[in-house]
C-alpha cells in the first residue's frame, strides 16, 4: 500500500494535467477493496493461530487434568508431570503459530514483489528473452499524406545487458500525425523515442525518415528532421540568456526574426508574465547562475525549444506532466497548431 501511495503521489500531477476529471480516481476503489480482502485474510489466519491453536490446546489439557484434581485420585507426581507437558505444549505451539503467522505475512508479500523479480528477470516461458512493445494511437493524419517516418521490427538492446530492451517495435508516421505513445513506466517509450531521434542506434530492423536511413542523411540531416524534448531529468537549462536557452537549436546568434518568433511563441505557451518580471527579457540570464525557472516554466521552455527548430516530427517526452490543467490546455493548444507533425509519449 505504501509503493502504491507513492507511486499515485509522485504521478498526481500527471494525473490532473493528463486525465479527464472523472478518470481521477480510476481504480482507487479497487485498490482499496484488494487490500482489504488481504487484511481480512491475514487477521482471519492470525485469529485462528494465535488464538484458537495454543488456546485451545491448553484449555483442553487442563480440561483433562481437571477430573484428577477434583476427585484426588491421581498421585501428585504425575498430575506436575501432565500439568508441566500442558504447559510446555502450550508454549510451543504459541512458537509454532507466531512462525506460521510470520510465514503467511512473507507468503502475502511474495505475491506483491513476486511481478518485480519476474520483471527484473525479464525472461518469459521457454526462455525466451522478454521485450517491451509499443503502440500509437490517436493518429489525425490523412492516410493520403506521404510517410514521414517508418520504423520495422526495430531490435535495441543496451550493451552491459545480454536481453533486448525492446524487441519487433514498428511505427508508421504520415506527415500531420498527431500520435500518443503511452505505456507504464520501464516499458520502452523513452528508448523507442531515442531511437527515433537518433541519439541511439538500433542493433537490427528498419528506420527511414521520408524513405531514407540515417547513414543517406547523415547524423545532421537526420536531426534536422525530428527533434524531441527529453523528460524533465533528462533536459537542462544553461547558464545563458532565455532566449539562448530558446534558440540554441535553431541558430545562435540570432537574427530579428528569430527573436520575434521566440517571443510569440512564448506567448502563445503563456510565458509572457514570465518574460515581462525579467528585467532583460529574453536576454535575461537563467539557469543555476542566473534566474531560477519553475518546475512548468522549464517544460514550457523545453517545448518552445522544440517548436522553433522548425523540424517536420517533433516529439514530447512527458512533457506537460508539470502543467495544471489551464496552463495544458493553452500548451497543447500552441502545440497543435505549431508542430507540423506529433508524436506525445505520456503515461496511460
Amino acid at each position: 500500500m505504501t509503493h502504491d501511495l507513492v507511486e499515485r503521489l509522485v504521478g498526481h500531477r500527471t494525473c490532473l494535467a493528463q486525465e479527464l476529471r472523472e478518470r481521477w480516481h480510476d481504480g482507487e476503489d479497487q485498490t482499496v477493496e484488494h487490500y482489504l480482502e488481504i487484511s481480512e485474510a491475514l487477521d482471519r489466519t492470525t485469529a485462528l493461530l494465535t488464538a484458537l491453536v495454543p488456546r485451545g490446546w491448553l484449555v483442553l489439557g487442563l480440561l483433562g487434568l481437571a477430573p484428577a484434581f477434583v476427585t484426588d485420585r491421581g498421585a501428585p507426581v504425575a498430575l506436575v508431570i501432565g500439568l508441566g507437558g500442558v504447559l510446555l505444549a502450550h508454549q510451543a505451539l504459541r512458537r509454532l503459530a507466531a512462525g506460521l503467522w510470520h510465514l503467511a505475512g512473507a507468503v502475502i508479500a511474495w505475491q506483491q514483489v513476486a511481478p518485480l523479480f519476474h520483471a527484473a528477470s525479464r525472461l518469459e516461458m521457454g526462455g525466451v528473452p522478454a521485450t517491451a512493445h509499443v503502440s500509437c494511437s490517436g493518429s489525425s493524419g490523412s492516410r493520403d499524406a506521404p510517410v514521414l517516418l517508418a520504423a520495422h521490427d526495430l531490435v535495441f538492446r543496451y550493451r552491459n545487458r545480454g536481453e533486448p530492451i525492446l524487441r519487433g517495435c514498428s511505427l508508421q508516421v504520415y506527415a500531420g500525425d498527431r500520435l500518443l505513445l503511452a505505456g507504464p513506466t520501464g516499458g520502452g517509450k523513452s528508448t523507442f523515442a531515442s531511437l527515433l531521434t537518433g541519439l541511439r542506434q538500433p542493433e537490427s530492423g528498419l528506420l527511414l525518415l521520408w524513405g531514407l536511413d540515417r547513414q543517406s542523411l547523415g547524423a545532421w540531416g537526420w536531426r534536422q528532421r525530428i527533434v524531441a524534448a527529453p523528460q524533465f531529468h533528462e533536459n537542462h537549462v544553461l547558464t545563458g540568456t532565455f532566449a539562448f536557452n530558446l534558440l540554441m537549436g535553431r541558430r545562435w546568434p540570432p537574427r530579428p526574426e528569430d527573436i520575434d518568433a521566440a517571443g510569440r511563441v512564448c506567448d502563445e505557451l503563456g510565458l509572457g508574465d514570465l518574460l515581462a518580471r525579467m528585467p532583460a527579457g529574453l536576454l535575461q540570464m537563467v539557469g543555476e547562475t542566473g534566474w531560477q525557472l519553475s518546475h512548468g516554466e522549464r517544460s514550457r521552455l523545453y517545448i518552445a525549444r522544440a517548436l522553433l527548430q522548425g523540424v517536420d516530427l517533433i516529439l514530447l517526452d512527458e512533457s506537460f506532466a508539470a502543467l495544471d490543467p489551464e496552463t495544458l490546455r493553452r500548451t497543447l493548444r500552441c502545440v497543435l497548431d505549431r508542430a507540423p507533425t506529433l508524436l506525445v509519449i505520456a503515461h496511460p
